[in-house]
Parts: C-alpha cells; structure tokens; sequence
C-alpha cells in the first residue's frame, strides 16, 4: 500500500509466504468518511517485478469496530475469504464498496457502532502508459446516508401470554379433531360388525 494513500502506517506487517512468492498484508488505518479508495500495487515501487501477481485471498476486511453481539447477522465481513487464486495473476481487481454504518443497541441502552458493507467486483488487464501491465487490488468505498440500527428489546409480558393461549388452543384443537376421529371411526366400526351379525 502506498504511503501517499493513507499516510504511514506504523501498525500493518508484511509477511513473506512461500518462500518469497507471496506475502500476507494485516493492518488498520484510519479512513474519512468521505467516498474514497485503497490500494495494493507495485506502481510506487523502483524496481517493478518481472511477473507480478495479483491473485489473492481476503481473510478479513471489516470497518470500524467488530460487534460483540451472537443474534446479529450482516455483512460486517463480506469479502472474507473471497478467493482469487485461480484468476489472471497479471488481472487488476476493483472492489466496490458501500459501506452502511450500523447502531446496536442492547436492553440497557449501550450502543456499539460498526459498519456492514456490501459489494461488487470486476477484473481486468490494465496498461500504464508505457505499454506495461501494472496490476492491483482496488478497494473502493462510499458511506450510505442511511444508518441500520438493531435494537434489543425485552419481549413484553402480552406477547409471552398470547403465545402460551396459542400454544394451548392449539393443543386442544388437535385433541379435539383427534377425538372426532377416533369416535367417527369406532362408530363405523360399531355400524359394520351389526351389519355382519345380522
């Protein structure tokens, strides 16, 4: 990542993998909440290699804080583990992104804050200006001017009696058809053995 893009970053690693032909990114830096962009190339590098290669695995991508929450479900991680390993090493990826801030709000009034995001993808073969093919991974976000928020509420007291009226009308509807049933069938049994015994 360039530092002319999101300033210097004292808190991402580099690491090698496979013996020098690959390496795994992790980090976090800060973004304005302003459409913006992000990137991983070799366009700022003196040297360009002979063969770059953009294939990759996202593992994690996630903005703001991570929700410690079990019964909330979304996008907060929607690229982890997309696979590009099998596409065009020499391809340039676009990630779009529309990143949804998100409020939770627990029964004591608490509020965490994070974001969702959905997204899109393309990939192509792009060309500098001299002729050379200079792939990268693009991410490119915009907020959405709406906020989702969840908000956990004590089930209220008409709600659980209700559903206990339902649950015993219920039974005693399934009782009541089974009884019909059985009395139905005992008295044609009835009908049929006097129709014998005759």
């Amino acid at each position: 990542m360039g530092r002319h893009e999101v300033g210097h970053i004292d808190n991402s690693m580099k690491i090698p993998l496979n013996g020098g032909a690959g390496c795994r990114f992790e980090g976090q830096f800060s973004i304005n909440k302003v459409p913006g962009n992000f990137h991983v190339s070799t366009h700022s590098a003196t040297a360009q290699p002979q063969n770059p290669d953009m294939t990759h695995v996202i593992h994690k991508l996630s903005f703001g804080d991570t929700l410690q929450v079990q019964n909330v479900h979304g996008a907060f991680n929607a690229l982890g583990g997309a696979d590009r390993l099998t596409s065009n090493p020499l391809a340039s990826h676009d990630y779009i992104l529309k990143i949804v801030p998100t409020v939770y709000e627990d029964k004591s009034g608490k509020q965490q804050y994070s974001y969702q995001y959905t997204v899109a993808n393309k990939e192509y073969v792009a060309y500098s200006h001299t002729g050379r093919i200079i792939p990268a991974i693009w991410f490119r976000y915009d907020l959405s001017p709406i906020t989702v928020k969840y908000t956990e509420r004590r089930q209220p007291l008409y709600r659980f009696i209700t559903t206990i009226c339902a649950i015993i009308g219920g039974t005693f509807t399934v009782a009541g058809i089974l009884d019909s049933c059985i009395f139905t069938a005992s008295e044609a049994w009835k009908k049929i053995q006097l129709g014998k015994m005759h």
